[in-house]
């Protein structure tokens, strides 16, 4: 995988590796405003050129770190996504305990037409840029309803007026992207989790629905919260400590790994990719070691017999 090649979601141009910028809104650790600069700086230095962010990351804090260290660079040599469905106020809405970072608002879901273009508005308000290139519906699931009726008419307005170049929906499970892959307003998915190499579940029907409507698949979560980059007993997965049984499932995809010479961080990146429904792949990163950790990764070459040796091996569909 060429992590600096680029390719299109919808009319946006946008590499084959991205950086996720979760990590930088802080979270499960604080990170601070100079060393989120310095991810992104070393991020672009490398050859990055998409940046994924979103309200719901830290609580703004992501947006405006992002927003910081992508302001000075050329408007049209980077692609930025973030996210509408949940508004930052102050005072109730659900704090999560997994951001580190007080921000002094939490977020709100609001999946209606009015919400998903305040959501917008405000973004563009904390990156202090003009326009995202890609909006996704961000976790619609108890909401999709109104996601459909509302939110999703709305981002294809924006399109239309050519105030974004992309109409995405970003989730943590496939059978919900479906439904909204049939709407036929879509341009690409964010699948977070659900097709790495312990979790092929949006291989089932989501990416094969994506690939028959031509709607572009970013692949998002690759290392399932941290244990298919560290596999250990207490490794997060899903943002919650592994269970024994997973934590011995990676451990044996590691040691296929290791048999053909390939570290498993390359392999867990480098997997969804080979999938022809997949235009691109989002890391995580919240140090600049971690965004070069990356990037070498992604252009490790894996031969074709390790993906059958875990295939034969039942470790893959």
């Amino acid at each position: 995988m060429n992590p600096t090649e680029t390719t299109t979601i919808g009319n946006v141009r946008v590499t084959r590796l991205g950086l996720g910028m979760a990590p930088l809104g802080g979270l499960f650790e604080a990170v601070g405003d100079d060393q989120a600069r310095r991810t992104v700086d070393r991020a672009w230095e490398l050859g990055l050129r998409l940046f994924d962010t979103a309200p719901l990351y830290g609580n703004g804090l992501a947006e405006r770190r992002a927003g910081a260290a992508l302001q000075g660079r050329p408007r049209g040599e980077f692609a930025l996504s973030t996210k509408v469905g949940r508004l930052l106020r102050s005072g109730g809405g659900d704090a999560q305990d997994i951001w580190a970072e007080p921000s002094g608002v939490t977020p709100v879901f609001d999946f209606t037409r009015d919400g998903v273009l305040t959501s917008y508005r405000e973004s563009l308000i904390r990156l202090g840029l003009d326009r995202a290139d890609i909006l996704h519906l961000h976790d619609p699931d108890d909401h999709l309803e109104q996601a459909i009726d509302e939110a999703l008419p709305a981002l294809a307005e924006l399109r239309s007026q050519a105030r974004i170049g992309a109409v995405s929906a970003g989730m943590n499970q496939a059978e919900a992207l479906v439904r909204l892959v049939r709407t036929g307003l879509l341009d690409a998915v964010l699948l977070a989790g659900r097709y790495t190499l312990l979790d092929q579940s949006g291989g089932d029907e989501l990416l094969p629905a994506c690939a028959e409507k031509g709607v572009a698949v970013v692949a998002a979560g690759v290392f399932n919260s941290g244990l298919l980059a560290d596999p250990h007993p207490g490794a997060r997965y899903d943002y919650a400590p592994a269970g024994a049984a997973l934590v011995d499932r990676a451990f044996a995809i590691q040691e296929v790994c290791h048999r053909h010479g390939v570290p498993l961080r390359a392999a867990a990146i480098q997997f969804p990719a080979e999938h022809p429904a997949v235009t691109c792949v989002l890391v995580g990163a919240r140090t600049p070691a971690e965004v070069e950790d990356a990037v070498r990764m992604a252009a490790v070459p894996i031969p074709a017999v390790l993906w059958s040796d875990l295939r034969d091996r039942g470790l893959i569909a």
